[in-house]
């Protein structure tokens, strides 16, 4: 069987970025912006939720069939695709005038994520990939690095803080300690650079859906993998490993050891 072609849905979901942009960054560093706290303490702005509600207005428009799920309003609509959504991913700097968030958009079919975009509009920055079609940044190609060595290798993570509190923190050190480098670039970010060569294993210790399902094809279609960290296809196990492809094994087996 051919691959399916989901030009139109990238297409569309390129679109869904321009409109979440639209919102978002006029409001950037924006000194009235209103913020809230949400009941798992986490930051919302109003540009979370105008941005969410921008996308959904396109979606119900050109896609009203599928479904649709966001970090900000939650689920809508029920069949074999649907559409993932997070309007503002690092809300935290977002809200502090740091540069690095971005608007998270996939397509989901049949349990496959087939298109992901992710758009960095402060930074000048977009991601995006379609399955059996590449991944791309800016509209170049773009490909994971060829390290085979972890004492080769860039690591990123969220924080040190954040693996503890998912109880990874022995594990987390010694992946760090195993690697040549190591820096916190957090969220979406630090998959994106997995997928551009920058950086060759990223972990993310806790994360929903909305966090990770564009960065699970764009990672994949750059050559990497994208997997949870035990190793499972997946991305609603709370977390996620991505990397190179080489040295896959090698950190989940560290992330899996016992702690010391």
């Amino acid at each position: 069987m051919a691959p399916m072609d989901y030009q139109a849905d990238l297409v569309l979901a390129l679109r869904l970025a321009d409109a979440a942009d639209a919102v978002s960054l006029p409001r950037f560093r924006a000194t009235d912006l209103q913020v809230e706290t949400k009941p798992d303490m986490t930051p919302v702005s109003e540009a979370d939720r105008a941005a969410e509600q921008a996308i959904r207005k396109i979606l119900q428009q050109e896609r009203p069939d599928d479904g649709i799920v966001g970090e900000e309003f939650g689920s809508s609509g029920e069949g074999a695709r649907r559409w993932i959504l997070d309007p503002i991913d690092g809300t935290k700097n977002y809200v502090r005038g740091i540069p690095v968030w971005g608007t998270l958009i996939a397509l989901e079919q049949d349990g496959d994520i087939v298109v992901g975009v992710v758009s960095a509009p402060a930074i000048g920055h977009r991601w995006w990939a379609a399955r059996g079609q590449g991944a791309f940044r800016n509209g170049d190609p773009t490909r994971v690095s060829s390290v085979a060595a972890l004492s080769d290798a860039q690591l990123s993570y969220n924080a040190q803080t954040t693996c503890e509190e998912a109880g990874l923190g022995p594990q987390a050190l010694a992946l760090a300690r195993a690697c040549w480098c190591t820096r916190g670039y957090g969220d979406f970010w630090s998959h994106c650079l997995v997928a551009e060569g920058a950086v060759d294993v990223a972990v993310e210790p806790i994360a929903a859906v909305w966090d990770l399902a564009p960065l699970k094809v764009i990672v994949e279609e750059a050559g990497g993998r994208f997997t949870d960290i035990t190793g499972a296809d997946r991305i609603d196990g709370g977390n996620a490993l991505a990397s190179n492809g080489l040295l896959h094994e090698e950190a989940l087996g560290i992330l899996n050891s016992e702690a010391e």
